[in-house]
């Protein structure tokens, strides 16, 4: 019987926070809040979310996005890439 030894410690992978699927209906705001867009948040994580929405139109750069519908409290975010009607956009502090 052989017996392996392994000398190197293994190399601890730095892994992105896991994301949180929802699929919640919420809305995000354009135009300082003036036009509201309903979407649905597929996934979030501490640093963005995807989300999608009914009707294909040109989101901005950058929105306010409503995480908790009945909350005042609105998430800055920028998109970071768009495939027809979903968006990955990431969290702006």
């Amino acid at each position: 019987m052989a017996t392996m030894i392994v000398d190197e410690q293994r190399t601890k992978v730095q892994r992105e926070p896991r994301r949180e699927l929802r699929k919640r209906l919420t809305w995000m705001t354009i135009d300082d809040g003036v036009t509201r867009i309903e979407c649905f948040v597929l996934d979030v994580s501490p640093g963005g979310a995807k989300i999608v929405t009914d009707v294909a139109f040109d989101v901005r750069d950058s929105f306010q996005l409503a995480l908790v519908p009945d909350h005042k409290t609105r998430q800055s975010c920028e998109v970071v890439w768009r495939r027809g009607k979903t968006y990955g956009v990431k969290f702006l502090s």
